[in-house]
């Protein structure tokens, strides 16, 4: 998590679906949860999504997407860094009722900076 002035970088690995529902909104949000998709989770370093996008959205979907944006970080202080098995694997947890509110705080485009596809 790198924190620029009063921003916080977060990532979020997405496979297509995901990704042209994001364009579709202007690059500005994410789309809400299925119903089986309790929680959003972005995460706070790159080299963390990369994975999650190499190991589980390539070969389960055959592309993936790594996305970086800007939230608030004010707002973010009420979501607890979440560790999930060892260093660098961070994340938050924003429950899917409240992805409206995240997507109000994020502060300029959600941009791809980096693809990978099935070879």
């Amino acid at each position: 998590m790198s924190e620029m002035s009063s921003v916080i970088i977060l990532y979020r690995p997405v496979a297509q679906k995901e990704l042209d529902l994001i364009e579709q909104s202007g690059w500005t949000k994410f789309p809400p949860r299925l119903p089986e998709q309790p929680i959003f989770y972005p995460v706070l370093n790159l080299e963390y999504a990369r994975q999650i996008t190499v190991d589980w959205n390539v070969p389960a979907y055959g592309n993936g997407y790594v996305t970086q944006f800007a939230v608030d970080a004010a707002y973010l202080k009420k979501f607890p860094v979440q560790n999930v098995g060892g260093k660098g694997y961070d994340e938050l947890w924003i429950p899917a009722e409240e992805l409206q509110e995240f997507n109000q705080h994020i502060v300029g485009k959600i941009e791809v900076v980096e693809q990978y596809f099935q070879s």
